[in-house]
This record gives C-alpha cells, structure tokens and sequence, in this order.
C-alpha cells in the first residue's frame, strides 16, 4: 500500500512539473506565433493586390448571414474567415476563406477581388495536402488559373457544369475542389456582401 501512494505522489509531481512547464512555454511563444500569422496575412493580402500599401487595406467585419447564405447555396463546407476592403472598397477587397473538404483537410486561402469582381489573385495561409500531389496547389501552373478571370463561377473542369473551367492537378482531385470552392465562396461573398 506505501509502495502505491509513493508512485502516485511520484506521478502527481511529475504531472504539475510538466503541466507548469508546458504553460511557461505556451505563455513564451504566443506572442510571437500571432505576430508570425499577422505577418503572413499581411503578406497575402500584398501577394493579391501588389500594387497597394499596407496603408491601403482596412479589415472589416464578415457579414455571417451572407457567409452562410453563400455557403449554403453552394453547398461546401467552408467559412468566411476575414473581409477587408482595398482603398476603401474602390480597388476591390481581400477575402480570406477556408475549405474543408481537401484530401487533408482544411485548406486557407487569401483571395483578391478587383471593385468590378475580377479575381486579382490568390495566396495560400494554410494547405496541408499530399506532397508531390496536393501540394502543387501552391505552385503558380494551378492557381494562376483564376487570375484575371471575371466569373460568377469556378468549376473544376472534369466535373463539368456551369462556371469558368479550372484544370484539375493530376491525382489531386479533392485539392482541386477544395480549392476552387474556396475561390467560389469568396465570389458568391463579394457578390453578395457589395
């Protein structure tokens, strides 16, 4: 029985040393982790609309019932996560939304829309896909597909449908999807929102 409550007090001190150890670390880099997503937004919203200063880009706040009518209407699993406007709303806005139906899970995207509803551009926050698969999401062959495109719609193209014809990656199919969807959530959002 002594042998019992030893190992047990053992254990519980072990336990409050790494759980304050753990806390002390989490407190350590927190900081420093927001002002790492911060940068990397800023960055994206640049990547889309390089020819603006950061002075340019004023957030604002998403609409929910519009998030959700557009999703629902299209039927995704995704979100709008952010919304801000270029100069003003003149130049156009940056929409930050997210998928989740990608072979790996949620994918995030920054995506610019010019004041007359052209897509300026997109920048990936976070994708996780398969590498040498999904993965070449990211490279500028794909996602420059929406680029300059002036669209109510974004289909994959193997799908068929309505919609601007997207090229899927090769053995990528649910990071097309996922993608594009993202893309059209941002859209029907513009579309929608102003």
């Amino acid at each position: 029985m002594n042998k019992i409550i030893k190992n047990a007090i053992i254990l519980t001190v072990i336990t409050l040393v790494a759980g304050l150890g753990l806390g002390f670390v989490y407190e350590i880099t927190k900081d420093p982790i927001a002002q790492a997503k911060e940068s990397a937004k800023k960055e994206a919203w640049q990547s889309v609309f390089p020819e603006a200063s950061l002075d340019d880009f004023e957030s604002m706040d998403v609409d929910q019932d519009v998030a959700d009518q557009v999703i629902a209407d299209l039927g995704v699993k995704g979100t709008v996560d952010e919304v801000c406007s270029v100069k003003g709303g003149e130049e156009g806005y940056v929409i930050t939304t997210t998928d989740g139906e990608g072979y790996g899970g949620n994918i995030q995207i920054t995506v610019g829309i010019t004041a007359d509803g052209t897509v300026s551009g997109i920048s990936f926050l976070s994708i996780s896909e398969t590498a040498g698969l999904g993965m070449k999401a990211t490279e500028p062959a794909f996602y420059e597909q929406f680029q300059g495109k002036q669209t109510d719609k974004f289909v994959v193209s193997k799908d068929g449908g309505d919609g601007e014809p997207i090229d899927a990656l090769s053995g990528a199919t649910f990071t097309s999807r996922a993608v594009t969807g993202a893309v059209n959530i941002a859209l029907a959002y513009f579309q929608n929102a102003f």
